[in-house]
C-alpha cells in the first residue's frame, strides 16, 4: 500500500530541487527521506527521482507521476483543513510566492499578525522577483506587483499602486531637475533588469515609451531605490518603495508634466482551485491591512 507521507515527500523532494531541501521544508532528517523516497518507488514499482553525489532529477516515470501525486497531496490537506474549518480553526500549510522589495517592506510586516492571530497555519513565503510558477512552485498563490495576465489565474486586486520619476536633491542639484520628456533624455537613469527597461507615462494622446540613458541596471527595486538616495541618478519606483525617503527628504519626487504608467498588487490562484479558508482569510486580510488608497500612499 502507498503510504502518504511517501508521496508527499516525493512531492517536496521534486518541488524544492534537493533532497536535502525537501529536508528542511518536511522538518526531516535527509536519511528519512531518501527512505521514504526508496519506500515509495518500491511500492510503485518505478525509478522517480535520479539520485548522484552531485544532483538529483525527476526521472520520467517520475514525472508522470509528480501531478498526480501533486493533486493527492493537496486534496488529503485541504481535507484536513476543512474539517478544522467546520470547528472554526484555520490551520495546515499555505505557500505563497511575492515579489522580494514588497515583500520586505509591506508584505512581512502585514502577515505577522495574521500570523499571530492563527497560530494553526503554517506559511511557507518565497521572496522572488521573477513571476513564479503557481502550479510548477507548488504555490497555494502568488503576490504580483503588476498586471496578471495567465487566462487560467484568478487575480484579486489587493491594493492600486503608483509609480514616481524620483531623485536625491543633491543629484537634482547638480544636474538640473527635469519638467518635461525632453529633458530625460539630459539624465543618467537607474532601470530595472527584470523587465522591459522603458518607462511608460500616460497622455491624452495615449502611452508614451521612454529609453533613457542609463547610469545602473538591476534586479532589485531596494537597490534602485538606495542608488537614486546616493546620488546615481533619476529612477522609476512604485511609490510603496519610497514614500519614506520622499517624507524624510531624502528623495524627491519629479513631476515632468505626465503620470507614470499605473500597476496594481494582486493576489492570484489557479482558476481550477477553491480557494481555501486560508486563503480568503488571508487575502481579507491583507486588503485590510493595505487599505484604499493603500496606507504608503496617504503617508
Amino acid at each position: 500500500m502507498i503510504k502518504l507521507e511517501g508521496i508527499e515527500t516525493f512531492v517536496a523532494a521534486a518541488e524544492q530541487g534537493s533532497l536535502s531541501e525537501a529536508a528542511r521544508v518536511l522538518g526531516l532528517s535527509k536519511s528519512i527521506v531518501s527512505e521514504r523516497l526508496a519506500e515509495l518507488e518500491r511500492e510503485v514499482g518505478a525509478r522517480l527521482i535520479q539520485r548522484t553525489t552531485r544532483r538529483m532529477t525527476v526521472t520520467e516515470d517520475g514525472l508522470a507521476f509528480l501531478e498526480r501525486a501533486r493533486r493527492i497531496a493537496r486534496e488529503v490537506s485541504e481535507a484536513a483543513a476543512e474539517l478544522a474549518e467546520r470547528r472554526g480553526e484555520l490551520v495546515g500549510s499555505l505557500r505563497v510566492s511575492g515579489p522580494v522589495s514588497f515583500g520586505y517592506l509591506h508584505l512581512g510586516p502585514a502577515l505577522y499578525p495574521f500570523l499571530q492571530q492563527h497560530r494553526g497555519i503554517e506559511l511557507t513565503l518565497d521572496l522572488d522577483d521573477r513571476f513564479a510558477d503557481v502550479e510548477a512552485g507548488g504555490y497555494d498563490a502568488v503576490i504580483r506587483h503588476g498586471a496578471v495576465r495567465e487566462s487560467w489565474l484568478v487575480a484579486i486586486r489587493l491594493a492600486p499602486s503608483r509609480r514616481m520619476l524620483v531623485a536625491s536633491p543633491g543629484y537634482l542639484e547638480a544636474n538640473g531637475v527635469p519638467t518635461s520628456l525632453a529633458d530625460l533624455d539630459k539624465h543618467k537613469a537607474i532601470l530595472y533588469s527584470n523587465r522591459a527597461t522603458d518607462w511608460r507615462f500616460t497622455a491624452a494622446s495615449g502611452d508614451i515609451v521612454v529609453h533613457p540613458p542609463r547610469a545602473l541596471r538591476v534586479n532589485n527595486g531596494l537597490i534602485m531605490r538606495d542608488a537614486a538616495t546616493a546620488g546615481m541618478g533619476v529612477t522609476l519606483l512604485p511609490s510603496f518603495m519610497v514614500h519614506a525617503e520622499i517624507k524624510s527628504g531624502k528623495l524627491c519626487k519629479v513631476d515632468i508634466g505626465l503620470e507614470p504608467e499605473r500597476a496594481e498588487i494582486h493576489l492570484a490562484y489557479p482558476k481550477g482551485h477553491r480557494p481555501s479558508a486560508k486563503l480568503r482569510a488571508l487575502t481579507d486580510h491583507l486588503r485590510r491591512v493595505f487599505g484604499d488608497p493603500p496606507y504608503w500612499d496617504l503617508a
